[in-house]
């Protein structure tokens, strides 16, 4: 088990294109070595002076279809996949830059953004990597939906999903975010759908990139996509593919299990809110200083 004491980045730029999955537009996304402490930012380079955004839960702007940060008057739709590899490569410090409002769905999962990162490399950096270490639990529970947080040595995650149909029904899976799992075991599970949502939701102008290229599209009893599912239980695994990159908005990883059920992107949002509104339930701190307690 590798827990990674130092920063890090990638090694060279890479770049890829692909459409956004609500907008339909085509996007080039270009990924970038940045320095110590610079953090995950987000460049619009289609705009004037090319403004840059933090990946942080306090520029998320909007939750109900996909996570979208924005900042004066600017916004970047659909960044969970991707933010959910950065987290899975212990990636610390990155530029994204992207000539559209929307990061390309690719092939709804966050597959191709890991051969990205594979194909630039992963660099460690002198600064020292600090973390989110829980000491005490803390949980939020409505409508049947519940999430919490609890202390925990290394970065785990517990995901349940309950759905009314036969092919999902109701499904738990877990992972450990440092035994190097991520990339084979939950960054290839694609979004999904149901058939009479994502019609839905193309007549009222979303998914208009939406296609069975990138959304598992769920249908009366089967799968229409032609060559079925990645894993047997491949809803769940993106369920938690989505769960990461919503809780790599709290700006550094976590050191802790994070237990969900029947969440999503805005409950999540609701449980890092709640985890800066009780700071006396963690502490900021190195590697180091984390296994002298």
């Amino acid at each position: 088990m590798t827990i990674y004491s130092k920063q890090r980045t990638i090694g060279k730029p890479v770049s890829c294109s692909g459409v956004g999955v609500h907008s339909g537009q085509k996007v080039n996304l270009t990924l970038k070595p940045a320095p110590i402490n610079h953090g995950i930012k987000f460049s619009r380079v289609d705009l004037p002076n090319k403004p840059i955004i933090p990946a942080l839960f306090r520029m998320v702007v909007d939750t109900s279809l996909a996570t979208v940060i924005g900042k004066d008057g600017f916004i970047v739709s659909t960044i969970e996949h991707l933010m959910s590899c950065f987290s899975g490569f212990s990636i610390d410090n990155i530029l994204v830059e992207v000539d559209a409002y929307e990061v390309p769905i690719m092939d709804g999962s966050g597959a191709l953004f890991s051969e990205l990162i594979e194909k630039s490399g992963v660099v460690e950096q002198e600064g020292l990597k600090y973390f989110i270490a829980m000491t005490k639990p803390i949980e939020i529970e409505a409508n049947e939906k519940f999430v919490g947080i609890y202390p925990y040595s290394t970065y785990k995650i517990t995901c349940t999903i309950e759905y009314d149909h036969p092919l999902i029904k109701t499904q738990t899976y877990s992972i450990d975010m440092f035994d190097g799992s991520f990339e084979k075991e939950i960054s290839k599970a694609r979004t999904f759908g149901f058939f009479h949502e994502v019609e839905y939701l193309k007549k009222y102008g979303f998914a208009k990139g939406g296609s069975l290229d990138n959304v598992i599209v769920i249908g009366k009893d089967c799968v229409l996509n032609e060559k079925g599912l990645r894993y047997k239980d491949e809803f769940v695994r993106h369920k938690i593919l989505d769960c990461i990159g919503d809780f790599s908005l709290l700006g550094m990883p976590l050191l802790g299990h994070v237990i969900a059920k029947k969440s999503g992107h805005a409950f999540n949002h609701k449980l890092i809110e709640e985890i800066f509104s009780k700071k006396d339930s963690w502490k900021t701190m190195s590697i180091e200083e984390y296994m002298k307690l």
